[in-house]
């Protein structure tokens, strides 16, 4: 029976943890360069992959739809938002950052994007607000006044009795 030999003599080999995670992550970044050779190209290492939608939330209230969409690293100004019936569309682009030491690993996405979202119901173009707070996108959509929900009293019929 033979025993395996410890390449490099008595000298001990360095011990490397072992981590699921990174493992998970290459497994990732390999076939999204499998698919990025037919699909996404050189701009878009994950290929299909990159195209994942951004974390979104749709609250309803009384008066207004209040839409939440995470945009990590986008600025304000490269932000254009669209609203065209209840059809929203938010659409920009993801400045690359400039690298000022060596690059070892890039996973971050770069580029153009555009997303459309269906609000449920009609909104007041006229006062809709939006803001951007530490990379989450906050859209307050009033709804149009003939949308807002309105509580309708039932009457008693009044009776007219005759002598």
């Amino acid at each position: 029976m033979s025993h395996p030999v410890r390449a490099g003599g008595d000298r001990p080999l360095p011990t490397v943890r072992w981590d699921p995670f990174r493992e998970i992550e290459d497994a990732w970044t390999r076939m999204g360069s499998l698919l990025g050779d037919v699909v996404g190209g050189e701009r878009r290492p994950y290929g299909v992959l990159a195209g994942r939608t951004p974390g979104l939330d749709i609250e309803e209230t009384d008066d207004a739809f209040i839409v939440e969409l995470e945009l990590p690293g986008v600025r304000s100004e490269d932000l254009s938002i669209d609203l065209r019936d209840n059809e929203l569309t938010v659409s920009g682009e993801v400045r690359e950052r400039e690298a000022r030491g060596t690059l070892r690993r890039q996973g971050r996405r770069t580029g153009r994007f555009e997303h459309a979202i269906t609000v449920p119901g009609e909104v007041n173009p006229d006062t809709t607000t939006a803001s951007l707070d530490c990379g989450v996108l906050t859209l307050r959509l009033p709804k149009a006044h003939r949308s807002q929900p309105r509580h309708i009293n039932v009457s008693e019929p009044t009776s007219t009795e005759t002598t």
